[in-house]
C-alpha cells in the first residue's frame, strides 16, 4: 500500500494536498518500495501487471488485476483505491521528479513521528490493543459521546470536534477501529477475520473496558466500519440516548462500493500525513482494508440501515448532519433517509463541508451536536 503525492495535487499557496491511497485488489497485490527509484517493487507471489503514462516525471506502476483479453481495458475492482481528481491520473499516477524532496517514506515517517495522536492512548481490550482518544472526564455533566470513524480513515478526524465538545461539558471517546489508524491490525485468520460480527463484538468489549455502561450519545461517519457502527446501534438500541450521523451510506441507493476507485480528499499537508502514516509504516492496514471489504455485504448493510431506522422500527432521536459538498454521497441520500422517519430524524445541511464534515468544518459540526445532545 502506498500513499503518494502527485505533482498536480500539491497546492503551494495553501499548503494543501490531495492524498491518495492505492490498496491491493482482490486478485493482485503489488507493494511499491518506498525509495527514490520508481521501479523498485515487491510483488511476492502475485502476478504483476504494469501500466504507465508519461507526463512530468517517471511513471508509477498501477495496481490492477490479472485479466483476460476481453476485460483488459476494464479497471480492477479496488474497494479503497484513492486517486487524484486529475483525470489524467485515474489510470496511472506519476511520482514527482524529485521524490525525496516531496516526501518519501523515510521523510514521511520522520515528520509524522509522534504526531496525530492528540488526546489518545492505548487500551487493551480482549486480545487486542485499541488506540482511543479521550477528552473530558467521567464526571462531565452532560454525558458521554462515542465517535466512530469510517474506512479508510481514523479517529484523528474527530480531534477538534471532541476537544470542543469536552469544553462544553461532555465526556468524549473516539477509538480507531481494529485494523485502522493506530489500533492493532491482526492478520486475518489469527483471531480476527474482519467480519461485521467481529467488529461488533470487539466494540462491545471496548465499551466495557472504557466504563461506558450507561446509555450514551453516538456519532458515526463514513464507509464500511462507519456503517457497522449503525448496524451495531440497531442491535443495541437500549444503549443509545441519541444518534448523530455524518455523511454515511444510509439507503440502498447509496453509490457504493465502486465509487472508492476515485475517492480523494484535499487536506493540509500535515493532516494528510497523519491519515496516510499507517499505510506507510506497514502493510497491515492495506490487508485489513482488503479483508474488511471482502467480508462486507454492502447492499445487505445499507438495506438493514434503511429499514432499521425507518418509521415503525426506530423512535429515538437521530440527527443527520450532512456535508452538502460530498462528492461521493449526494444530499439526496440524506433526504431520502429523513423522509422515511420524519418524526425521529432531523436533517441539518452543512454548507462548505464535504464527505468528512468533522474535518472540513468542525465548528459547524460542534454547533449542531451541542444543540442536538441537549438533555
Amino acid at each position: 500500500v502506498r500513499w503518494i503525492q502527485t505533482p498536480s495535487t500539491h497546492h503551494p499557496d495553501t499548503g494543501e494536498m490531495t492524498f491518495s491511497l492505492l490498496s491491493p485488489s482482490p486478485s493482485t497485490l503489488c507493494f511499491l518500495a518506498s525509495t527514490s527509484s520508481p521501479s523498485a517493487e515487491f510483488t511476492g507471489q502475485f502476478p504483476r501487471l504494469w501500466s504507465s503514462r508519461s507526463r512530468t516525471g517517471p511513471a508509477l506502476p498501477v495496481l490492477t488485476r490479472a485479466s483476460s483479453e476481453k476485460d483488459d481495458d476494464k479497471p480492477a475492482f479496488n474497494p479503497f483505491g484513492f486517486v487524484t481528481d486529475n483525470p489524467s491520473s485515474r489510470s496511472a499516477i506519476q511520482m514527482p521528479e524529485s521524490p525525496a524532496e516531496d516526501g518519501n517514506v523515510g521523510q514521511m515517517l520522520y515528520r509524522t513521528e509522534d504526531k496525530g495522536k492528540e488526546y489518545g492512548s492505548y487500551v487493551k481490550s480482549g486480545k487486542f490493543r485499541w488506540f482511543v482518544r479521550e477528552t473530558g472526564s467521567p464526571e462531565s455533566r452532560r454525558g458521554t459521546i462515542v465517535f466512530l470513524h469510517g474506512a479508510p480513515t481514523q479517529s484523528y478526524s474527530y480531534r477538534v470536534v471532541m476537544s470542543q465538545l469536552s469544553d462544553a461539558g461532555f465526556h468524549c471517546f473516539a477509538p480507531d477501529w481494529i485494523g485502522f489508524g493506530f489500533s492493532d491490525k491482526p492478520q486475518a485468520g489469527y483471531g480476527f477475520d474482519y467480519t461485521e460480527k467481529e467488529f461488533h463484538e470487539e466494540f462491545e468489549k471496548l465499551l466495557e473496558v472504557l466504563g461506558v455502561t450507561s446509555p450514551f450519545f453516538l456519532v458515526v461517519q463514513g464507509f464500511l466500519v462507519g456503517s457497522y457502527g449503525l448496524t451495531w446501534t440497531l442491535k443495541n438500541p437500549s444503549k443509545i440516548l441519541k444518534l448523530a450521523i455524518l455523511n454515511t451510506p444510509l439507503t440502498v441507493s447509496s453509490p457504493i462500493p465502486g465509487l472508492f476507485q476515485q475517492l480523494s480528499y484535499v487536506l493540509k499537508l500535515e493532516k494528510a500525513d497523519v491519515y496516510r502514516l499507517p499505510y506507510l509504516s506497514s502493510s497491515g492496514p492495506g490487508f485489513a482494508l482488503l479483508e474488511a471489504a471482502k467480508k462486507a455485504n454492502f447492499s445487505e448493510t445499507t438495506s438493514q440501515i434503511s429499514s432499521g431506522f425507518a418509521a415503525g422500527s426506530w423512535d429515538k432521536p437521530i440527527l443527520v448532519a450532512w456535508g452538502i459538498s460530498d462528492k461521493y454521497l449526494p444530499q439526496s441520500i440524506a433526504e431520502e433517509f429523513q423522509k422515511a422517519n420524519p418524526r425521529s430524524i432531523e436533517l441539518k445541511l452543512i454548507e462548505g463541508a464535504g464527505h468528512m464534515p468533522q474535518e472540513d468544518w468542525p465548528e459547524k459540526v460542534v454547533d449542531a451536536l451541542r444543540m442536538f445532545f441537549r438533555v
